[in-house]
């Protein structure tokens, strides 16, 4: 019997999320900078003659084990192409907060993907795992391999690793889901309209401090209309803002996790022990991205 294989599935952070347009079939032409934290769940795999998921882990509760999990439907999709795909028995420690921007089931769900690869032998850039993880979800194909990258289109479009400086910085979540969906309504773009706005800056290769100033210029498309649906997301920014040393705050996907990124990592220690002596209550997580 092959022995338990294990994996991280770390936090997905969109650094940048420019919405360029709502395409003509509905769904909405972006172009985001993806990087990955250090914090995230951990995914294992006990080979086996059937799926079957369990959960534990603080968040546990609301990311659920039933056959919506994202982690049993990639495999399924997975299964469904791949003849006589040798499977098991997934056990998810879930510490990721549920619907909050930064990816927890899509990159849950590539961690699955990739264990059942390594169980059969197949590289993730196989064909059939490349399109489970398409129909999984628009952030799984990114997830696969988690590495800094551009991801454009409707997240189908996956860019090659990007040489970013590392990035210390803090998550904070107030404890609050945001549905995806509602954030791109509020967004009010009908099929066939874009949306102005500067061009995406070119991040590869600077320095920290050019970095920085680059992505400065940058955005989150998404962040004004998940702020009116959520004010509490703007309450989080300004705290962080306020935190010492703070370089750039943003909201990550479509809510409600923002983001801080600072010079050093004592910075980024110091402003999230400040946060959570302020906001005891919230998810708070001082980490690496890459």
């Amino acid at each position: 019997m092959p022995k338990p294989l294990s994996t991280h599935a770390p936090a997905k952070v969109n650094l940048t999320l420019h919405v360029l347009g709502r395409r003509p079939d509905g769904y909405h032409e972006l172009e985001s900078l993806v990087a990955f934290a250090g914090t995230g769940d951990t995914l294992r795999l006990e080979p086996g003659s059937s799926l079957a998921l369990t959960v534990d882990g603080p968040t546990a509760a609301a990311a659920g084990a039933g056959p919506d999990n994202l982690v049993l439907r990639a495999a399924r999709l997975l299964a469904a192409r791949v003849d006589g795909l040798r499977v098991g028995a997934f056990h998810l420690t879930k510490r990721l907060p549920v619907a909050a921007g930064i990816g927890g089931g899509s990159s849950d769900a590539a961690a699955a993907l990739r264990l059942l690869a390594e169980l059969n032998g197949l590289p993730v850039t196989d064909p059939s795992v490349l399109e489970a993880a398409r129909l999984t979800g628009a952030d799984v194909p990114v997830c696969l391999d988690p590495r800094a990258r551009m991801m454009r289109g409707a997240g189908e479009r996956v860019g090659p690793t990007l040489n970013l400086p590392p990035l210390h910085a803090i998550l904070v979540n107030p404890r609050v889901s945001v549905e995806t969906p509602a954030v791109f309504k509020a967004l009010g773009l009908a099929p066939g309209q874009n949306l102005t706005g500067a061009a995406h800056p070119v991040v590869d290769g600077e320095g920290l401090g050019d970095f920085l100033a680059e992505l400065a210029s940058a955005r989150n498309d998404l962040e004004p209309a998940a702020r009116a649906l959520h004010p509490l997301i703007g309450t989080t920014l300004a705290l962080m803002r306020g935190t010492s040393g703070c370089r750039v705050a943003r909201m990550s996907g479509s809510g409600a996790t923002v983001f801080g990124l600072y010079e050093g990592a004592a910075d980024a220690q110091r402003a999230a022990e400040a946060l959570r002596d302020a906001r005891p209550e919230w998810w708070v997580e001082a980490t690496e991205l890459r």
